[in-house]
């Protein structure tokens, strides 16, 4: 991967590849989940730690160091392996197997016979081969180890199995690394089953890409964008309109009423609710939001865990930032920065102005230029704007002051104490004229 950063922690769809696997297990309600980590993955039973919290049980951890291979790697666990249960085996860089394809394998094997999830590539080369006779799997060889006959099967071994733990354990600590890797084989396990008597079976994926892995930032890019179109896919068949469904990125959870409609080059991140008839326009990046029904977001817009009302217009060029909640049929235009306020309904701030810690009633208008002066380097004061209230442009609102019902500010003016309702408040020197005034001329040099 070259990078300091554990290969298992690089991101797909802004998630760890480990946490794919942990997550697919998950969905298996599994009585136990085990990791197995390598020399230098630190980083590892860390983020396992931070999930401690999210309601999921702990995960357990074992130490793989030096790393011997793949059968060594398992036989780390072994101490916390349960006997009375199948032992389910899954890679940390392979991310995208699909649920449904890991219960057939375990319904396949039951609790008495080994399966493993096998898939047919049409250019098998560099893995493991699956080696029949009668129909019946007898063994696994490796690339390095196979002969031409072998090498052309095309039946590979994903490396994903289910055991009997009883005979798993014992099938451990019976390897041998006596092969071209020098390593331990998890798959020579396959041999000493047949041997033992206990049947060995196979599922196979719905698709060659489940059991793909991740050993270069070319493979993960590449696995990044079939999960993208995956997740683009399903979200056609629900009925969104996707303008473009190779330009989308979801990197959480995005859930869309009827009628959605979403350009071009927007990500999605966290839980993203947008309702019926919601519009979302191009290079537009949505992170743990929820927009109303009917709402317009316009292109290159920014909106990150805000809720938006129905039938808003936002943008171009916005950015709503947390804490922000609007109402119905408010409009923010372009390069307005809304945070941690409250807009009511049929408000308005359509150009060039900031809106920060503040209240505003319903039937607004702030002019371009304006900001809520809410900061005075030390701590955060709010502004209180009511119903029906007009800032005219270019104003500044030092906070804490309230702007009253029915107020109108004069264009330019810096208020510093409230403005009482109904009434003009303005604060500008009185204009003049100099007479007999000449602009300076450039002295030549």
């Amino acid at each position: 991967m070259q990078s300091a950063l554990p290969k298992v922690l690089h991101p797909l769809a802004g998630k760890p590849l480990l946490q794919h696997v942990i997550d697919t297990a998950r969905a298996l309600a599994p009585s136990k989940l085990c990791v197995i980590y390598g020399h230098g993955g630190a980083a590892v039973p860390e983020m396992l730690k931070r999930q401690d919290g999210t309601g999921h049980g702990a995960i357990d951890t074992a130490l793989q160091e030096p790393q011997l291979g793949t059968g060594h790697a398992v036989s780390q666990a072994v101490p916390q392996l349960d006997e009375s249960v199948p032992t389910l085996i899954l890679y940390g860089d392979v991310p995208l197997t699909a649920v449904a394809s890991l219960q057939r394998l375990v319904d396949a094997a039951g609790t008495d016979k080994l399966g493993i999830l096998t898939v047919v590539q049409a250019n098998p080369f560099g893995l493991g081969r699956i080696v029949r006779e009668g129909g019946t799997i007898t063994r696994i060889v490796e690339e390095k180890d196979a002969n031409e006959a072998e090498r052309a099967i095309c039946e590979i071994n994903s490396g994903i199995m289910v055991a009997p733990t009883r005979h798993l354990k014992k099938w451990l600590g019976a390897l041998s690394n006596n092969n071209a890797q020098g390593e331990y084989y998890l798959t020579d396990i396959v041999a000493q089953a047949v041997t033992d008597g206990v049947p060995v079976v196979s599922a196979n994926p719905a698709a060659e890409w489940e059991v793909a892995g991740v050993n270069s930032k070319v493979q993960l890019a590449e696995l990044e964008r079939r999960h993208q179109l995956n997740i683009a896919n399903a979200l056609l068949e629900k009925g969104v309109t996707l303008l473009d469904p190779a330009r989308i990125d979801v990197r959480g959870e995005l859930i869309c009423g009827r009628d959605v409609t979403i350009d071009v080059g927007c990500v999605f991140e966290g839980r993203v609710e947008l309702g019926d008839g919601v519009s979302v326009g191009a290079h537009s990046v949505l992170v743990d939001a929820r927009i109303a029904a009917g709402t317009n977001i316009k292109p290159f817009c920014h909106i990150e865990d805000a809720v938006v009302g129905a039938k808003s217009v936002i943008g171009p060029y916005a950015r709503l930032r947390p804490g922000t909640e609007l109402a119905e049929d408010v409009h923010i235009g372009n390069f307005v920065e809304i945070k941690n306020s409250q807009i009511a309904a049929h408000s308005k701030a359509n150009h060039l102005a900031y809106v920060g810690d503040a209240t505003v009633g319903s039937r607004v208008n702030i002019g371009a230029g304006t900001i809520t002066c809410n900061y005075d380097g030390a701590n955060k004061f709010r502004t209180v704007i009511e119903d029906d209230a007009f800032i005219g442009s270019d104003s500044q609102l030092i906070a804490p002051v309230t702007v009253g019902k029915g107020a109108t500010l004069g264009a330019g003016t810096t208020l510093s104490k409230d403005a009482p309702a109904g009434k003009l408040t303005i604060s500008r020197t009185r204009q003049m004229t100099i007479d007999n005034w000449s602009r300076p001329v450039k002295v030549k040099k």
